[in-house]
């Protein structure tokens, strides 16, 4: 029970914090930080794939942790996705053979 209230403390702190940080950042920098943060979800593909992998007779654990998989992948790669939008937008375009 003491562990569990730690979590839930952890958590509620976490929830205060980034909001706090989050609401400091100016606008024009929005875009490249949350796209930072989409790439660094790449540590929860691998705790999903643990998760997905564990054989403790309950079939639950493995649909959770598919589903932990894909949420997590599509977030990874949506990070990615825009982060390259984003850069593509400062690339200077090409004068057309000039």
């Amino acid at each position: 029970m003491e562990i569990l209230m730690l979590l839930l403390f952890v958590f509620v702190l976490a929830i205060f914090l980034g909001f706090e940080l989050i609401s400091k950042v100016p606008s024009q920098l929005h875009t490249p930080l949350m796209s930072g943060s989409n790439a660094i979800s790449g540590i929860t593909i691998v705790a999903a794939i643990i998760a997905a992998g564990l054989d403790d007779g309950s079939r639950m654990t493995s649909t959770l942790g598919f589903l932990a998989v894909t949420v997590a992948t599509i977030n990874v790669v949506g990070g990615y996705m825009v982060t390259n939008r984003m850069l593509s937008m400062f690339k200077k375009k090409d004068g057309g053979g000039k």
